[in-house]
């Protein structure tokens, strides 16, 4: 190999690490950058992270965010992702059916994307009474148990945005800083609890961890509220014992 040879090779490693890490950058957000705010990020001169995101755009691997509220990750990357998710919910699933097993409760596994949880898979419980969702359903940030402990494995700011973007949509009052403590309890503990928020008479507790590619995911555990205070200690022992589980897997 020449020197020539050697260089362009550098170089060309060298641009895929940095389109890399502005995608990152990206997805860290949920919200859109500019691409001053990019450069920031990433520590990269504003005219190298234009011609790097101008390659990345040809390919909708990035598009312009809504409301011209800069640059988001493009719909290219869900056929990539897709990969990635089965592999996910193929992973995950003897540790749902575990779960299921030790609490007798339904289980949940969703994904985190933009401005919502989104069900890639669950496994019924046993009792007669069970709450059930839908795979590719999505559900809010700030009312789910999934929702929160994704919320609280952000940093604050971004969670607060991310926070104050649903309240506004959905026209909701809401205490930010009892939120914003309610959070706090979830990075102490690693457990999230949704307390009749989402749905009238299902209570629920989940904990969030990220995938190899950096994703943020949730197991949850939806129980019908009525007996949910009964069998509390066990769901959130359970839950704790899956949480080290796939967090060894994944660190």
């Amino acid at each position: 190999m020449t020197e020539l040879d050697e260089k362009n090779q550098k170089s060309g490693i060298q641009v895929i690490s940095r389109a890399a890490a502005i995608m990152r950058a990206l997805k860290d957000t949920q919200m859109g950058l500019s691409l001053g705010q990019i450069a920031s990020r990433v520590d990269l001169p504003r005219s190298t992270v234009q011609r790097i995101t101008s390659a990345l755009i040809e390919e909708n691997l990035v598009i312009s965010a809504p409301q011209g509220r800069g640059l988001v990750l493009g719909p290219e990357l869900a056929a990539l992702a897709g990969a990635a998710q089965y592999n996910i919910v193929e992973h995950c699933r003897l540790l749902l059916t575990e779960l299921t097993h030790k609490t007798g409760e339904t289980t949940d596994l969703a994904v985190m994307r933009g401005i919502g949880m989104v069900f890639l898979d669950q496994v019924p419980g046993t009792h007669r009474l069970t709450t059930i969702s839908q795979v590719g359903e999505v559900f809010p940030l700030t009312t789910t148990a999934n929702g929160k402990a994704c919320l609280a494995a952000l940093e604050e700011g971004e969670a607060l945005k991310l926070a104050r973007n649903e309240w506004d949509r959905n026209a909701a009052k809401a205490d930010e800083t009892a939120f914003l403590q309610e959070l706090h309890g979830v990075r102490q503990t690693g457990l999230a609890y949704d307390m009749d928020e989402h749905s009238s008479g299902v209570s629920a507790v989940g904990f969030a961890f990220s995938d190899w590619s950096g994703d943020l995911h949730a197991i949850s555990v939806p129980v019908p509220s009525s007996r949910f205070a009964e069998h509390r200690d066990v769901i959130e022992q359970a839950l704790l014992e899956t949480s080290a589980n796939i967090q060894a897997t994944f660190d």
